[in-house]
């Protein structure tokens, strides 16, 4: 602004060039001219920076318009843009309606979308998913959705032989967590004996954010000799036969529910009855599950065993917190592995895989930790390239 000052004082006095007052200032002619007609028009004010903003929007939503989806949107708050504009186009199907995207940015521009919080996922399971082959190959696992019964929620515990279909265990739990499952598990262990693998989904308690996914739940299957086997986030049909067993839970125990806890324990046990030893399945040729299943010939063991590793692996034990030292630099793994024995494989002088029992967990780079200069630094690597744990940093 003073330099704009600065050269209407040199305009005005007209002593020199144009040309010359323009270079002296560092501006063209026609910057020059533009701020000496707005002098001569507004004064000093004149000089101030104008917005730049456009004079007019051709392409705006009308106001009208803008009302419309607003009103529809309040008698229908959980229609998307699309349901919108449907019942928009059916009730005015002359007018001219804005794109998707633009109804949706009008939706978010008057607060009727509310930001949906960032999940973060596990680490993707790298494997394969195993075949049905024979009993007890793969268990599949999950929690059937809660609802109220009497004054808690229900959480429905499922557990089915996935060649069969038999149902092994259909256990109402207050809440989803690890020792109340484990305590479930075990007790089926015992009885039907222990199987090769274990399908799950993502959530809690059967995985979590750690490295490889694992939860205290999974590191005590895989010292049990079974492998936990995740099916990919949002691909239910993966574990498509359990997910179908549900459905048929939910109508004939849930809907509705049981006006006691021990009422809909009954229910359960029940159906479970029925759904193993009388109901025909169709996949199975009409006969039942009972009649397919057999027990495990892996009996549940007295002492929990480590994992065996091969004999080219660098075996090491966790500390207390998860964290093993290895090179001169503290890793951290996971709590979840607190005291338990891992598996080192050497991929080159600088690069290690760490192994729990079958599971991979990351990669160690020996190298890059060096570079850092760090004493307390570690960073595990997953397979396909994403850090999963940092440890703070303290410089030499």
């Amino acid at each position: 602004m003073n330099e704009r000052v600065k050269f209407i004082a040199d305009y005005l006095q007209d002593d020199e060039p144009f040309s010359e007052l323009c270079a002296r200032a560092e501006i063209s002619r026609k910057t020059g001219y533009k701020w000496v007609e707005r002098y001569q028009l507004l004064g000093v004010t004149g000089l101030v920076d104008r917005s730049r903003a456009p004079l007019s929007r051709p392409h705006t939503v009308p106001a009208t318009v803008v009302e419309k989806i607003v009103a529809v949107r309040r008698r229908h708050p959980r229609w998307g843009p699309r349901k919108l504009l449907v019942v928009l186009r059916r009730q005015e199907p002359t007018s001219v309606w804005p794109a998707v995207s633009t109804v949706g940015e009008i939706l978010k521009h008057q607060g009727l979308v509310r930001r949906r919080r960032r999940r973060r996922y596990s680490a993707p399971y790298a494997d394969r998913l195993a075949d049905y082959a024979a009993p007890n190959a793969i268990w599949c696992a999950d929690f059937k959705g809660h609802f109220p019964v009497a004054d808690a929620r229900c959480h429905p515990l499922t557990i089915m032989d996935g060649f069969s279909r038999y149902l092994l265990r259909c256990e109402p739990l207050r809440r989803p967590l690890s020792e109340p499952v484990q305590r479930v598990f075990e007790s089926t262990f015992r009885e039907y004996g222990l199987p090769q693998t274990i399908r799950t989904d993502n959530g809690p308690p059967f995985s979590t954010l750690a490295p490889g996914g694992l939860s205290r739940l999974a590191v005590w299957w895989i010292r049990l000799g079974i492998r936990p086997e995740r099916i990919v986030p949002g691909r239910p049909d993966q574990n498509g036969r359990h997910e179908r067993m549900h459905s048929t839970l939910k109508a004939e125990t849930a809907r509705p529910p049981r006006s006691s806890w021990r009422a809909q324990q009954r229910s359960f046990q029940a159906f479970r009855q029925e759904y193993n030893h009388e109901r025909p399945h169709e996949a199975l040729a009409y006969a039942t599950p009972a009649s397919q299943y057999q027990s495990s010939l892996r009996p549940y063991p007295g002492q929990l065993p480590h994992p065996e590793y091969p004999a080219h692996f660098r075996i090491e034990r966790t500390y207390p917190n998860g964290v093993i030292s290895f090179r001169g630099t503290q890793w951290y793994l996971s709590n979840c592995l607190a005291g338990e024995l891992v598996g080192l494989e050497e991929l080159n002088g600088d690069r290690w895989a760490v192994y729990f029992g079958p599971i991979q967990l990351g990669i160690l780079d020996v190298r890059n930790a060096k570079e850092r200069g760090s004493r307390s630094f570690a960073v595990l690597v997953r397979t396909d390239g994403k850090i999963t744990a940092r440890r703070r940093q303290r410089r030499r």
